[in-house]
């Protein structure tokens, strides 16, 4: 290696034991068996009981990402309530339940009431013993009915419609002018409402 000019000499250190410094992954081949292996024997143990537990369908956080549809925690006490799911009894049959969790929105909760009807209209109870059937359990022809494994699937974010012409109402409305009043109105409210209590008050007392 040659040094020109007046520059800051190399001081590379090139005997380093390097190689127990760095991270390996020859290991990668076999821990993917190992992973395959396990989630066969945990299936092989659930029986006919689905893989993975109900989640709710929930929007992502933040302005960017709250387009996307993914899986919360769990379902929220009033979202089972409406249904008709007592909190213990859930989490028997494999919904999973967030007492924290709080329905910000009527669209929201109506996804999630959905979805739970959806389930719990293809859930099969089987009892612990047939000739007992405890109140809950499928009894009859449900028990004979065949049983899927299938996770139910998260509903789609948007309700997709056909192309059409822009409408006249559609190009005349304003967006930006319709969502700043909005936001004055709200903010504004508060004090609009004492400013018309103080005037009623000072009238009711020039009648006096």
């Amino acid at each position: 290696m040659g040094f020109a000019h007046n520059n800051v000499l190399h001081s590379n250190h090139f005997r380093k034991d390097w190689q127990r410094r760095v991270r390996t992954w020859f290991d990668q081949p076999g821990r993917k068996l190992r992973r395959r292996t396990a989630r066969q024997a945990k299936a092989a143990t659930l029986g006919v009981r689905p893989l993975t537990l109900l989640r709710p369908a929930v929007r992502a956080q933040t302005v960017r990402y709250n387009r996307k549809v993914r899986e919360g925690r769990g379902f929220t006490l009033a979202e089972l309530k409406e249904v008709g799911i007592n909190r213990k009894e859930a989490r028997g049959v494999g919904i999973v339940v967030d007492h924290r969790r709080r329905n910000l929105s009527e669209e929201g909760k109506k996804l999630n009431v959905e979805r739970l009807k959806a389930y719990k209209a293809k859930l099969i109870v089987f009892p612990r013993n047939a000739k007992k059937p405890k109140k809950g359990d499928s009894t009859g022809d449900d028990l004979k009915a065949e049983t899927t494994r299938v996770h139910l699937a998260l509903p789609d974010p948007y309700v997709h419609e056909a192309p059409r012409s822009i409408t006249g109402d559609e190009q005349s409305f304003e967006a930006y002018k319709t969502l700043r009043v909005a936001r004055a109105n709200a903010r504004y409210d508060g004090a609009r409402k004492i400013r018309a209590a103080k005037k009623e008050e000072e009238e009711a007392n020039k009648k006096k």
